[in-house]
């Protein structure tokens, strides 16, 4: 399976969620480092792009990995690590 990168999750938030439209952040944009929360994307959502994440790339996002994951960088660099660890 191929890594987990930015452009894969900005499509899955896309699909599993609407953005709070009060919020003016393009999720096709650097979104790296901006948070969950700023980026107006609601917990449902986020929950469903954890579910699509588990079973696209055939991993186990524990409740940890949701928790520490404020910004879609370190949901990627979590994600990367589990790929790379095989877990």
């Amino acid at each position: 399976m191929a890594e987990f990168n930015l452009v894969r999750l900005s499509q899955l938030l896309r699909e599993h969620g609407e953005q709070d439209a009060s919020v003016d952040v393009d999720l096709a944009g650097n979104i790296e480092d901006i948070t969950f929360e700023d980026l107006g994307i609601d917990s449902l959502a986020l929950f469903n792009t954890f579910v699509q994440i588990e079973r696209e790339y055939t991993v186990e996002l524990s409740y940890d990995v949701a928790v520490d994951a404020e910004t879609p960088g370190e949901l990627v660099k979590l994600v990367n690590e589990k790929l790379a660890t095989g877990s």
